[in-house]
């Protein structure tokens, strides 16, 4: 029978967060529970909690979706997981993995419409919603549940799911590495990740910043080309000094541009 958690949720779009109570559905056959140790703060959780994305989808909703936790129960067909196991969940809890997109490992683009971990009617639970990791626990299908390494901080490993899989899939897929040349534009939550990940790969990487005090970010994650004393280019048109070090660097262009940045539109909620 379901189980009853207790969680932070949001009862109405623009309220802040307090504690609630919700159920989480029985361990399928395909299905891992994991009690949650760690849940990152991501800013597009809060879009959903301050109402940019609209009413709630449910109430109470409860957001979170770079989730670290331990399992603690495996369905009767889980073969990836076992009790015990430093997991993960991002942002995605579901889909058919049945259409071609879902085949192809794009799940994200599934053509009967994926499933958030948190905010999205869950189809293991016919008109319930899934909910997400501000709780105790949660349960999920093993596919969208991935291993954690036991030398990883769990805690620092969390905004992993989210962040560092955002800048980490283009550097993947554009192939960063020895001899290529990587520009980061701003070194936010996602940019540090960025910077850290394309270095790691072995590119030289240029971060683009209108702050000043990002320079000294910048010093902070790599040391810094010499060449970075020049005058900057405007924004969009700088390009990463020639590295005079066999390690890849880290250059930090701060730019002179102070144009006032154009209105955004509003955020929609993915259908």
């Amino acid at each position: 029978m379901p189980t009853t958690v207790s969680a932070f949720g949001a009862h109405e779009a623009g309220q802040p967060l307090a504690p609630v109570t919700i159920e989480r559905r029985d361990v399928g056959p395909h299905d891992v529970r994991l009690d949650i140790l760690y849940c990152g703060i991501c800013h597009s959780d809060m879009n959903f909690v301050d109402g940019s994305f609209g009413p709630l989808p449910v109430s109470p909703l409860v957001p979170g979706h770079e989730i670290v936790g331990r399992v603690t129960e495996t369905g009767s067909a889980v073969t990836r997981h076992q009790v015990g196991d430093l997991v993960g969940i991002g942002c995605m809890a579901n889909s058919c993995r049945e259409c071609e997109n879902c085949r192809a490992g794009q799940e994200q683009y599934c053509l009967g419409g994926h499933t958030l971990v948190f905010g999205s009617s869950d189809p293991a639970e016919p008109g319930a919603h899934t909910q997400g990791g501000y709780s105790e626990a949660i349960v999920a299908p093993e596919d969208f549940v991935v291993r954690v390494p036991e030398t990883l901080d769990p805690a620092a490993a969390a905004p992993l799911l989210c962040a560092g899989i955002t800048v980490y899939a283009p550097l993947k897929r554009f192939a960063a590495g020895p001899g290529t040349k990587v520009a980061v534009v701003g070194l936010g939550g996602l940019g540090h990740l960025g910077v850290k990940m394309a270095k790691a790969m072995g590119a030289d990487v240029t971060v683009l910043s209108r702050s000043e005090s990002k320079r000294e970010a910048a010093a902070a994650l790599s040391p810094l080309s010499p060449t970075t004393t020049a005058p900057a280019p405007p924004v969009g048109l700088a390009s990463s000094p020639t590295a005079s070090t066999e390690e890849p660097s880290v250059t930090a262009i701060v730019t002179a541009a102070r144009a006032k940045r154009s209105a955004h539109p509003t955020p929609t909620r993915p259908s």
